[in-house]
């Protein structure tokens, strides 16, 4: 961008949240302030993007753009703003914004990550799985290039797949298996659990998102879960695998939009002492469409009719507003993930998403199949990501495989002094399949080949903790507001 700090700072507004401000996301997960993932690049895969002053002031973080369609050869602020680059911009912001305009407020968690954009929709703002899954494609050609770690897509195809039929998922295991942390909102659809998660949000490896509600009070525990896609995908993955805040986010305002200029005027006025008001009404009456008779009214009840204004387009502050969706839970977690990666640059896709789900605390109060292994605990993910010395796989973070003519189980959990693997096939007997430490930090466990069948098991830790498989999306409910898990033996 070409202007300068000064430019910026030219007006008659202040960048100070208002008396509708939301909780700041680093508040409100209790995030550690001392990393805001430096040296981590977060690729946003969405409709469209703006170069928000939040990623390129006082330093240009953004890498890299790349418009899949090819319609738009270079993000440049001057172009004509469409309304398809409103959501790009304001995934991005939530992930890695500073909080420039808003006096460092609104930053995300990964407030000094680079981020690279990529842009999935068409001439009419339309976005086809192709172009999802190209776009996906070019960030794994590119990882290399611009070091990129993570990849948070707020985006979804069409129809609920198995993951190997669908040329998203295809590509967004792909991401995972070349080292790529993939982070999926799992849609917004989800009243009733004939909604499951579709592509690239139910593909195995990657980490689907859910949502919560706060209800914007800082320590609330009134806590409720926001109508997230859930359930059982094609494959019979459960999906989420974790939950973020998606309500009270606050999000950039689209610059060049009457919805910015909206936003400053109110601001404005908002702002004026009471001497000043008759005159500022005059100036904006018609832009803002006040009703005429507030000119010849007190400041009181003008005031009384801004703030009705602030509070109906949801503006927290001059050039932001809060949103809802999965859409802002996904790149807060991607952030999350920037702060991980900058404790310990270490960690495979399969660390982060096991450390995720085991810092994760479940509502008891609701339903496990909506909300995975529960709500995403930042402090506590950034904590073991920076004491986690093991660089797990896929391969060791997974489901039962077979190896040598017997099942192999693993589980990672470097403070049990016992684990138990119990099920259908031992008559949930706690002590006969013991697992065995290894010096890389698994524990594993063996069995003998099984009948043709299916099979519900759990993990047992420390003789009083039951526990699904972490790395097995294969479970069901096991009547008791938990799941067990699934091996299915053909």
């Amino acid at each position: 961008m070409n202007k300068t700090v000064t430019e910026f700072f030219n007006h008659n507004h202040n960048h100070a949240q208002n008396r509708f401000a939301v909780i700041p996301t680093v508040l409100r997960l209790r995030a550690d302030e001392q990393l805001t993932g430096r040296g981590v690049t977060i690729a946003i895969l969405d409709s469209g993007f703006y170069p928000h002053a939040d990623l390129t002031m006082p330093v240009n973080r953004i890498l890299a753009f790349h418009d899949v369609s090819g319609l738009e050869n270079t993000l440049d602020e001057h172009q004509t703003v469409k309304g398809y680059h409103w959501h790009g911009t304001q995934t991005s912001v939530v992930a890695a914004g500073n909080g420039f305009l808003s006096n460092g407020q609104y930053r995300g968690l990964a407030s000094e990550a680079n981020v690279v954009l990529i842009k999935a929709s068409d001439e009419k703002g339309r976005i086809t799985e192709e172009n999802i899954a190209c776009g996906i494609d070019w960030v794994v050609e590119n990882r290399e290039r611009y070091r990129i770690r993570i990849l948070s897509i707020s985006l979804g195809g069409d129809q609920n797949l198995m993951w190997s039929k669908s040329i998203v998922d295809q590509s967004a295991e792909r991401a995972v298996q070349e080292g790529i942390v993939v982070v999926v909102a799992a849609g917004n659809s989800g009243f009733d659990d004939s909604q499951p998660p579709i592509p690239p949000a139910n593909s195995p490896s990657v980490i689907t998102v859910g949502g919560y509600d706060d209800e914007n009070r800082l320590g609330s525990d009134v806590i409720s879960l926001y109508h997230s896609n859930y359930g059982v995908t094609a494959d019979g993955i459960v999906k989420p695998e974790i939950i973020a805040p998606a309500a009270w986010v606050a999000t950039p305002i689209l610059p060049d939009t009457p919805s910015y200029k909206l936003a400053e005027v109110l601001s404005e006025l908002y702002d004026a002492p009471d001497y000043l008001l008759p005159n500022l009404l005059m100036k904006y009456s018609e832009e803002i469409e006040l009703p005429a008779y507030l000119l010849m009214e007190t400041p009181n009840l003008i005031r009384a009719e801004i703030e009705s204004r602030l509070r109906e387009n949801k503006i927290v502050a001059t050039h932001y507003q809060h949103g809802d969706g999965t859409s802002f839970a996904t790149p807060i977690v991607a952030s999350l993930v920037a702060q991980m990666l900058e404790a310990n640059p270490r960690l495979t896709p399969a660390a982060v998403k096991q450390i995720l789900i085991a810092t994760a605390d479940r509502l008891s109060h609701a339903p496990a199949i909506r909300q995975g292994f529960g709500m995403v605990n930042a402090a506590r993910a950034v904590a073991e990501a920076g004491k986690e010395h093991h660089e797990l796989t896929h391969t060791e973070f997974g489901p039962p495989r077979v190896m040598n003519g017997l099942f192999l189980f693993t589980y990672h959990n470097d403070t049990a002094c016992k684990v138990s693997l119990v099920g259908d096939f031992n008559d949930w007997h706690k002590s006969l399949n013991p697992f065995m430490k290894t010096e890389n930090g698994l524990w594993r466990a063996m069995l003998p080949r099984l009948s043709t069948g299916n099979y519900r098991y759990k993990f047992l830790v420390d003789d009083k903790l039951w526990i699904e498989d972490p790395g097995n999306g294969l479970k069901e409910s096991d009547g008791f507001s938990g799941f067990n898990s699934l091996l299915h033996v053909m």
